[in-house]
């Protein structure tokens, strides 16, 4: 049952987003979709020690090297969502990844988010 609620409230949600779009645009340009990266972690401590090695250098490339050492999902694609709209993630994850400004490079903005599915660190490589 609760897995069907949370279907429900995905297919609700792309309607409260187009709302919000309207009503506020965003923190950083109100785009439509991003493509996002993230690691997933079960357990803060786990998640704590890939931030860590994510601070050491901090570059897309070496965020994507520790996705897929330490992430527990898409782990052999860098942690790659791909090209999310908005309503298609779950909201605690979608907050945070829609309000992060682009990573370039060197120029790396982390977020932080935790789901039911654990903690994650989130990257934004697009936003469209």
């Amino acid at each position: 049952m609760g897995a069907k609620k949370k279907a429900d409230n995905k297919s609700n949600n792309k309607d409260a987003g187009d709302k919000d779009d309207k009503k506020g645009g965003g923190k950083v340009k109100g785009a439509q979709s991003i493509v996002v990266r993230h690691i997933l972690c079960e357990k803060h401590s786990k998640k704590e020690e890939a931030l860590a090695k994510i601070r050491e250098d901090p570059t897309l490339n070496n965020f994507i090297a520790v996705a897929r050492e330490y992430s527990e999902d898409k782990a052999k694609q860098g942690g790659l969502l791909g090209t999310q709209r908005k309503g298609s993630l779950q909201p605690e994850f979608e907050e945070v990844a829609f309000a992060l400004p682009e990573s370039k490079g060197s120029n790396l903005n982390i977020g932080e988010a935790k789901t039911a599915f654990g903690y994650h660190l989130i990257v934004v490589e697009e936003r469209k």
